[in-house]
């Protein structure tokens, strides 16, 4: 704890106002995002065991792009490297905007989320590690379960967290944010198996132009938007995964005005970007990934005894719970630092189950880990699914629970006593 008048340290408090109110913007698109991500995981699910499963397969290997360019590719292969680069620009945004701009810019309140973030990684990846130990080709899916469905996440906890709060869907986001930036680096580094260093250094030539001109607050698209094009296609052809691009430009636009105060260019084309990469880029992606034939019962418990599938489903449901609320305690033992008044540790658990849902990017590595259409592959996307909506009933039970005794916080955290449009919870000294 702070000496003297400094305000005490406290996890998952519920941070200031400005960011409450751009956190609750973000939560209310993603949750629409959430929506339409289950659904497009729904129809194709559906279609790919049924009748016409042979119809949802020949969809999905159209070949579309100029061939002169090695971009003819198909339809799956374009939402997994294409549109995901603008969810990953996204999310280059919302990092960056998180530590220059937000309140993860204060190193003590950055390192809860961060904290978590890595032990949501660090000990799915042993568990699954674990169970995989002596099979070189399985152990290539390591990375399956580190990652959090931010959307996905976010719609379970809108459905049964009206009361929840706030600090509590910020820690989340945030903790999802970062989990983004590390599941980037992870493909970066660990997926990345033919390089070629020629497009990899002419890719800087257009992201080098396209940050000088996003630093001069230059918005104009028929500029920006060939330049974001060129790099994305020069860093697909150097054998790193495409997405990468995505957020290296989305950390090249500023986020503070050069004169004065206010938002910058980053905002601005979050919230341009945001809706596109919530309604349509993270639902079009699940329905061309998440199409997997079951086979029936049968076929199901056949795919998860299979120690890829287990081992991702263990990793979701225990591991992610374990590693972030195990990182929040060691947070809070070393720093002497105590939850908010307003939390118990059984909120950090129902939350940590949340993390569990791993959908759009384990789908992605998983691609990556296996190749798409593999038996390995098909396994673990049942296992993504099976595991993720484990994670999220039991967040459900756990949650609905506690929402109940956060009815009288919510009431508190929307007094107005004072009719200066800023919650009084916020002005009072802790």
């Amino acid at each position: 704890m702070s000496e003297g008048n400094a305000r005490p340290v406290r996890l998952l408090d519920r941070g200031s106002w400005p960011e409450t109110q751009r956190i609750a913007e973000i939560l209310r698109k993603e949750t629409v995002g959430g929506v339409l991500l289950l659904a497009g995981a729904v129809l194709a699910l559906v279609w790919a065991n049924s009748p016409w499963s042979d119809s949802y397969e020949a969809l999905r290997e159209v070949r579309i792009g100029p061939a002169a360019l090695h971009l003819d590719l198909t339809l799956s292969a374009w939402a997994a490297d294409g549109l995901l680069a603008i969810f990953f620009f996204v999310a280059g945004l919302e990092v960056k905007r998180e530590f220059v701009a937000g309140d993860l810019r204060d190193p003590r309140r950055a390192a809860v989320p961060v904290a978590a973030a890595v032990g949501g990684v660090v000990v799915p990846a042993l568990i699954y590690t674990a169970v995989n130990l002596g099979d070189s080709a399985a152990l290539g899916g390591w990375a399956i379960p580190t990652a959090t469905d931010i959307a996905f996440a976010l719609a379970v906890l809108a459905v049964i967290g009206h009361h929840l709060p706030s600090a509590l869907r910020t820690f989340l986001l945030t903790l999802a944010v970062v989990d983004d930036l590390l599941a980037i680096v992870i493909i970066a580094v660990f997926y990345t198996r033919d390089l070629s260093i020629g497009p990899l250094l002419l890719a800087l030539l257009p992201l080098a132009v396209f940050t000088v001109l996003v630093q001069r607050r230059v918005r104009s698209w028929w500029l920006l938007l060939p330049l974001a094009a060129t790099t994305w296609a020069l860093v697909h052809a150097s054998g790193i995964h495409a997405t990468v691009a995505g957020v290296l430009l989305g950390f090249a636009v500023p986020v503070i005005r050069k004169k004065g105060s206010g938002p910058g260019l980053a905002e601005h084309f979050e919230h341009r970007f945001r809706p596109i990469s919530a309604a349509v880029v993270v639902p079009v992606f699940a329905f061309f990934a998440a199409g997997v034939t079951v086979g029936g019962f049968g076929g199901l418990v056949t795919s998860l005894v299979d120690p890829v599938a287990l081992g991702i489903v263990l990793a979701l449901v225990f591991g992610k719970t374990i590693g972030i609320t195990g990182a929040t305690y060691l947070v809070s033992r070393f720093t002497k630092a105590e939850l908010d008044h307003d939390l118990t540790w059984t909120d950090v658990i129902g939350l940590a189950l949340l993390g569990g849902i791993g959908f759009t990017v384990s789908l992605l590595i998983g691609d990556l880990a296996f190749g798409a259409g593999s038996e390995s592959d098909e396994h673990a996307k049942i296992a993504i699914l099976v595991g993720s909506l484990l994670a999220g009933m039991i967040a459900a039970v756990i949650l609905r629970a506690r929402n109940r005794v956060h009815r009288r916080i919510c009431a508190e955290e929307s007094v107005d006593a004072d009719h200066d449009g800023i919650p009084d919870v916020h002005q009072r000294e802790v």
